[in-house]
């Protein structure tokens, strides 16, 4: 199967021709095109009051997606837990787990928006504690038993098929996120690569007799295909442009991301390789040379409010010109 990876952000901002309902329906269509294809996964992502319309219901998402695809998993990295009610997260993610055959998984994450606890009425400076809480509640809601939380005994039924070790991970580019993996005996999935990072993930996994395990990004963050990729940045460039000032816009500066890019036109982000546009050849040559640091290839045909039109041109190019020479 290709070693590639398809994400959905969801953004329809104005300057986008399409309408929200003609994303949506757009990216169904196309994940159940990836899955026939064989696919590895397709990706979500949550942010909330964006002007944009950023996938704020990534769980809602998942489930349409799990209903028209069969075999690749859905990821949401990230979810930010503490924005969620633990026991419905867990009742959620438990229920998806069953309905989707165990092909749901999430990462978990903090967030980085002040904005979005706001939003809420959630507590900024308690996002650390708010996880740690809410990673406990889930990890012993998953037991199918009673269990005490917020000095109440709950019990959350039905219990997920999975090991919560492949449901959840927990994700962050910070020494606290790695150690927060780590004592949660949860998979560790930072946002980018970082040999130091991993390095103290396992150390500690080993101190606590936890088996580690690490989930590395590819990169660059975003490609699509074109046997003209000039004219195909003249068609696109404005959407691309939307997507990474946007995301500029969100950032501090401890973020540490491989999706993070600094250019502010469509030339500069060319030429900063974040996002990318290749020929079919090219394609074929990196799906066929594997290489474990880079990952899987990450296929964006919406990104930044791409017309669906559009998308659907890079993907059928991708049908007819590279998956007949690629293994599958």
């Amino acid at each position: 199967m290709p070693n590639c990876f398809l994400r959905f952000e969801m953004r329809t901002p104005d300057l986008s021709p399409a309408t929200p309902g003609e994303m949506y329906r757009a990216a169904l269509e196309m994940a159940a095109w990836a899955d026939r294809h064989g696919f590895l996964a397709v990706g979500l992502s949550e942010h909330h009051v964006a002007e944009d319309g950023y996938l704020p219901s990534p769980l809602t998402m998942a489930g349409a997606l799990a209903g028209r695809t069969e075999r690749m998993m859905i990821t949401v990295a990230a979810i930010i837990v503490p924005l969620h009610d633990p026991i419905r997260l867990a009742e959620d993610l438990a229920v998806l787990d069953l309905a989707s055959g165990g092909r749901v998984a999430a990462v978990a994450g903090l967030g980085y928006r002040p904005e979005e606890y706001a939003a809420f009425g959630k507590d900024w400076k308690r996002r650390g504690q708010l996880l740690d809480e809410g990673l406990a509640a889930i990890l012993s809601a998953w037991k199918g038993e009673p269990f005490s939380y917020r000095g109440r005994s709950v019990l959350v039924r039905p219990k997920p098929s999975s090991k919560p070790q492949r449901i959840l991970a927990v994700g962050g580019s910070s020494v606290h996120a790695a150690r927060r993996a780590a004592r949660f005996g949860l998979a560790f999935s930072p946002a980018l690569h970082d040999a130091e990072l991993f390095s103290l993930y396992h150390a500690e996994c080993e101190r606590l007799g936890n088996k580690g395990r690490v989930f590395t990004p590819g990169q660059p963050a975003g490609t699509l295909l074109a046997q003209d990729p000039d004219a195909l940045w003249d068609e696109i460039g404005k959407y691309i442009v939307h997507d990474a000032t946007s995301y500029a816009g969100w950032q501090h500066s401890d973020i540490r991301a491989y999706a993070q890019a600094w250019g502010r036109t469509a030339q500069e982000l060319r030429a900063e390789g974040k996002y990318r546009v290749i020929t079919p050849a090219e394609c074929i040559e990196e799906l066929t040379c594997p290489n474990e640091e880079r990952g899987p290839m990450h296929i964006t045909p919406l990104v930044g409010g791409i017309p669906p039109e559009i998308g659907w041109r890079t993907i059928e190019l991708m049908e007819s010109a590279v998956l007949p020479y690629v293994d599958s």
